[in-house]
């Protein structure tokens, strides 16, 4: 009797012990002091709804984003043989009065931070410790440069929002 209940019993156990580990696990509910930024305007994303195309809408005259709606691939060849890819998520802040001719001029802009890219790359930016400070941040004005040749709106920065090597 107890053999055939044991293979039986045996699977609802782990899926219990599944069960209460992954509650376990949960992240924490929000705390008073998280409950306490819930109302401030940076919790709120600047009370400025987010407009088609993942562009913030925002009154005249204050920051504004431009997101690139689909993320760069940038491959990393040494001697002719593709070794990784290089997968980033830009952003470009802008005043929101130039948001929507920002977006009008997103296939040069995309052009030109391509070509940045491309140069950082073969140029041995992603070599190494990629990450470092310092790299991001030639990088980052390498962006800024393209971008501000590629448009004479207003770019006041450029945000590395999602950067990863993926073996080739």
């Amino acid at each position: 009797m107890i053999r055939k209940i044991i293979p039986l019993a045996l699977p609802v156990l782990a899926l219990v012990g599944g069960a209460v580990a992954g509650d376990m696990l949960r992240a924490p509910a929000p705390d008073a002091a998280a409950s306490e930024h819930a109302g401030t305007p940076e919790a709120a994303g600047d009370g400025h709804g987010a407009a088609p195309g993942g562009h913030d809408a925002a009154p005249a005259g204050e920051a504004a984003w431009f997101q690139f709606p689909t993320q760069f691939f940038v491959p990393l060849v040494r001697q002719g043989d593709l070794q990784d890819v290089m997968i980033l998520t830009l952003t470009m802040q802008t005043d929101s009065t130039s948001l929507g001719a920002l977006a009008k001029k997103e296939h040069s802009l995309r052009d030109a931070m391509l070509r940045a890219l491309m140069i950082h790359a073969n140029t041995g930016g992603f070599d190494g410790n990629f990450t470092a400070d310092r790299n991001l941040a030639t990088l980052r004005e390498g962006l800024l440069r393209a971008a501000r040749a590629a448009t004479d709106l207003p770019v006041s920065a450029v945000l590395i929002e999602d950067i990863v090597r993926q073996p080739g």
